[in-house]
C-alpha cells in the first residue's frame, strides 16, 4: 500500500488549540484570519502567495506541478456567537445569536462582551429566572430562548445607564468560553466547527512542505469567514478552479453513520447531493491509502461548497471532515478523526 508524508499530529493539535482560543464569531474574524495567515507565512514556501479578500477571507495560492485544472479547498474560521441586542432596564443584556447557536448549550457559560476600543467586560449567560429558590419550577423547565436569557455582567450595574457608562452598546460582539481540553486523544471544545478543519488544512500543507512536496495541481486554500450565516465562500474562489473540496465537520448523532474516530464523506445534505464523480474520486483515494472513513447524509446541514454553487460557481464540489459530536453545542472529536481528515487532504493534494 502506498504511503503518505507523515502528519505532525502534535503540531496540528497545538495549532488547533491556539485557533480555538482566538475568538472569531461571524463578523469578528480578523484575529483568527490573521493567526492562520501568520502560520502559513511561517512555512516560508516560495510557491505560496497569501491575499485577503475585500470580504475579509484569506486565500492562499500554492503553485502545483501542473496548472491545467486548478483546485480549491475551503474551511471556515468563523464561529457561532452573539451580539448585544438590548440593554435591559436592570443593566443586563439581551443577546441576538449569530448562526445556529444552541442556547441551552451556553447557558451559565462565561462570556466576554467586546466593547469598542478593545476593552472586554466579563459576564455569564443566564436564564433570567435562574434562581431555583426564587422561581422554582420555572428555573428548571423554563424555555431557553433569546427573550428569556440574559448576560449577567461582572460589573456594578443595575440600570441601562450604568451599563452604557461601561462602554457597552448595541451591536457589541459577545464571545463564549470555549472550554477547550485535549485528553486521551479526545478534543472537546466549543467551535470545533470549523476550526478543526482549518487545522486539518494547515497541517496538510505543513506535511507536504516538510516532505519537500507540492500539490499535483495549483491549489487555492480558501479560509472562509461568513460560513455560519450562509454566504462564506460565495466569493473569493477564482473562476479557474475546476474542483472544490469543502472541509467541514461531520455531524454525529442518531441515524448518522459518522463517528468521532473517522473522517466522513458527506454525499448529500439539506442543499441536495454533492458532485458524484468528485465524491467517488475521494472514496478511491481513501481506499488506496487506507484512510478510515464513513459515508453519510446530513438533513440539517449546509456548506461553503454550496454557497459557491449558489453564487454561480461552475465547479464540482465534495465535502469531507472529521466526525464531531454535539454540533453547535459543546462539541467533541478525536485525534484519529483529525488525522484521517488531514491524510485525506494530503492524498487529494498529491493526486
Amino acid at each position: 500500500m502506498p504511503s503518505l508524508p507523515p502528519v505532525d499530529t502534535s503540531y496540528m493539535l497545538d495549532f488547533l488549540v491556539r485557533l480555538l482560543n482566538t475568538p472569531s464569531p461571524t463578523g469578528y474574524t480578523d484575529l483568527a484570519i490573521g493567526l492562520v495567515e501568520k502560520e502559513l507565512a511561517s512555512f516560508n514556501l516560495p510557491d505560496i502567495s497569501l491575499v485577503r479578500t475585500r470580504k475579509g477571507a484569506l486565500v492562499a495560492r500554492w503553485q502545483g506541478r501542473k496548472s491545467d485544472a486548478p483546485r480549491a479547498l475551503t474551511a471556515h474560521v468563523d464561529t457561532l456567537g452573539a451580539m448585544v441586542k438590548e440593554i435591559k432596564p436592570d443593566g443586563r443584556l439581551k443577546l441576538t445569536k449569530i448562526g445556529g447557536l444552541v442556547l441551552g448549550g451556553v447557558e451559565s457559560e462565561g462570556c466576554w462582551v467586546l466593547v469598542q476600543g478593545g476593552k472586554r467586560i466579563r459576564g455569564s449567560y443566564m436564564l433570567h429566572q435562574a434562581s431555583g429558590h426564587v422561581y422554582g419550577v420555572v428555573a428548571h423547565e423554563g424555555k431557553r430562548a433569546e427573550d428569556s436569557m440574559e448576560v449577567r455582567l461582572d460589573a456594578r450595574t443595575s440600570s441601562a445607564e450604568e451599563t452604557r457608562a461601561l462602554g457597552i452598546n448595541i451591536g457589541d460582539f459577545v464571545v463564549f468560553d470555549t472550554r477547550t481540553e485535549v485528553n486521551d486523544g479526545f478534543v472537546r471544545s466549543r467551535f470545533l466547527d470549523d476550526k478543526a478543519c482549518v487545522a486539518n488544512l494547515v497541517a496538510a500543507i505543513k506535511a507536504l512542505a516538510d516532505a519537500g512536496l507540492r500539490p499535483a495541481q495549483t491549489t487555492y486554500f480558501h479560509i472562509s469567514n461568513y460560513e455560519e450565516v450562509g454566504h462564506g465562500a460565495a466569493s473569493g474562489i477564482p473562476a479557474e478552479v475546476h474542483e472544490l473540496v469543502a472541509v467541514d465537520m461531520a455531524a454525529v448523532g442518531d441515524g448518522q453513520e459518522s463517528d468521532e474516530f473517522h473522517a466522513t464523506l458527506c454525499v448529500k445534505d439539506s442543499g441536495g447531493p454533492y458532485h458524484h464523480e468528485l465524491s467517488q474520486k475521494l472514496r478511491r483515494l481513501a481506499g488506496i491509502y487506507d484512510i478510515p472513513h464513513k459515508i453519510d447524509i446530513y438533513p440539517n446541514y449546509g456548506s461553503d461548497g454550496e454557497a459557491f454553487w449558489r453564487a454561480g460557481g461552475d465547479v464540482s464540489v465534495a465535502l469531507i471532515g472529521p466526525g464531531v459530536d454535539a454540533s453547535h453545542n459543546y462539541e467533541r472529536t478525536h485525534t484519529e478523526a483529525l488525522q484521517a481528515t488531514t491524510n485525506w487532504i494530503v492524498a487529494y493534494l498529491l493526486d
